[in-house]
């Protein structure tokens, strides 16, 4: 968190990526036994000098691939974490509108006033969650009355 947010404007915006090899060694995917995923780090750790190591020859490969190529791999390789996500995503009944809403705001890539989708996914989900919500008081109270 704070070492990417010093380093980000040299140009190090990749320090984050240590957060996301830790979650991925400590956790129960590594090794059912907590006390057995140190294992997972070593392993992570030789992969990683493997990689230091042969990354010159790496980037040229990549670098010959066509861009529809590297767009497939690319793809292939989100098809897990976005799945996980819609399926977290939809997993609570009540807010299931606001969560495809959002997401299908923010997946839209729609800009306005130079401000991108992301924003707007927000202010989206935000503004579905508060009219679901108000509308669910004014049920009540319209229940409560009767």
């Amino acid at each position: 968190g704070l070492a990417s947010l010093l380093l980000a404007p040299m140009g190090a915006h990749a320090v984050n990526l240590a957060a996301i090899t830790a979650a991925i060694c400590t956790g129960p995917d590594a090794h059912p036994d907590p006390r057995r995923r140190w294992v997972t780090g070593i392993a992570y750790a030789g992969f990683y000098v493997l990689l230091a190591l042969f990354s010159a020859p790496l980037v040229d490969l990549f670098m010959g691939l066509p861009r529809d190529t590297i767009q497939i791999i690319t793809g292939v390789a989100l098809l897990g974490p976005l799945t996980g996500s819609i399926a977290g995503m939809l997993s609570n009944p009540d807010d299931r509108e606001v969560a495809v809403m959002t997401f299908a705001a923010t997946a839209s890539g729609v800009t306005l006033f130079g401000i991108g989708s992301a924003f707007w996914g927000l202010v989206t989900g935000f503004l579905v969650l508060a009219a679901r919500r108000l509308l669910a008081r004014r049920r009540d109270v319209v229940r409560g009355s009767a």
